[in-house]
């Protein structure tokens, strides 16, 4: 099994910054992937963001390409989202996701864990 705890959302004006933190725990994860998928209100949920924990090898979804930067401290087992250029449109519940197979795949279906998500919400 794999806990995630994800920490670090809030409240931000448009074009402000957040990280938010995941820290993972239960099993060694270098063969895992780890991402970031959000929830707006009324939405489906969508991927946003993925990291390989061996090599860091990173995707983004277009609509934060540029703006939001995935990265992972092995040390720590901790896997981060900087957020910048925060926009109105970006506001969701955002949630960490692990899969322990390195594959590539945006799929919320492919992910087995999940964190219980934190709350974005930016401002106009």
């Amino acid at each position: 099994q794999v806990q995630l705890v994800e920490s670090g959302g809030g409240l931000v004006q448009a074009g402000g910054s957040l990280r938010l933190s995941c820290a993972a725990s239960g099993r060694t994860l270098s063969s895992y992937a780890m991402a970031w998928f959000r929830q707006g209100p009324g939405k489906e949920r969508e991927f946003v963001a993925r990291i390989t924990w061996s090599a860091g090898i990173t995707y983004y979804a277009d609509s934060v390409k540029g703006r939001f930067t995935i990265s992972r401290d092995n040390a720590q087992n901790t896997v981060y989202l900087q957020m910048n250029s925060l926009k109105p449109e970006d506001t969701a519940v955002y949630y960490c996701a692990a899969r322990s197979v390195v594959g590539f795949t945006t799929s919320k279906y492919e992910y087995g864990y999940w964190g219980q998500g934190t709350q974005v919400t930016v401002s106009s």
